[in-house]
């Protein structure tokens, strides 16, 4: 796997383990000669995932909506801008640059993303896998909600096929 995408926080008020822990898979990712494939915003987790991964000798595709207007622009950490007509024209563009997606804390945003992929795989659109790191068990409610879905027999396939979850760096390399 080497183009790897990412779904998280563009938000800078997260906690600031998690921007640790975006810091350290952005560096494995540069190390292991890795492409990050993610938004492209220039803030919160997004921001600092990019800055390591370009630090630490990676690639780095960010796939900006022209038309977004937030508190800052697009990474000065991207290698390659792929400039989209809209965030549902974003989703696209991330699916179908990356070999597997992994999801980082983040709001709505970061959800529905994750949800989209997942959805699309569910429909043999794709096979690309959702790796969710769990960090601090900031993703715990909604497992349990699946888990309810899992148990009402609401899938067409095993979930595990479709997402998985982790609550290590080390677990979360092992399966990229």
């Amino acid at each position: 796997m080497e183009k790897i995408g990412v779904y998280c926080a563009s938000s800078n008020t997260m906690a600031p383990e998690f921007y640790e822990k975006a810091r350290e898979l952005g560096a494995w990712m540069g190390r292991e000669g890795k492409t990050l494939v993610y938004g492209g915003i220039a803030c919160g987790l997004m921001e600092a995932v990019a800055q390591a991964v370009k630090q630490n000798g990676g690639r780095v595709y960010g796939v900006v909506p022209k038309g977004l207007t937030l508190r800052t622009g697009p990474s000065d950490a991207i290698d390659v801008t792929l400039w989209c007509d809209d965030l549902t024209d974003r989703k696209t563009w991330l699916i179908q640059e990356s070999d597997v997606l992994v999801v980082l804390p983040g709001s709505l945003g970061t959800l529905d993303e994750a949800f989209t992929t997942m959805a699309g795989h569910l429909v043999g659109m794709h096979q690309k896998r959702t790796i969710f790191w769990n960090l601090n068990g900031y993703y715990d409610q909604l497992f349990a909600f699946i888990d309810q879905l899992i148990a009402a027999g609401d899938a067409f396939k095993p979930w595990s096929e479709i997402m998985v979850r982790v609550n290590t760096l080390e677990e979360l390399t092992a399966l990229l």
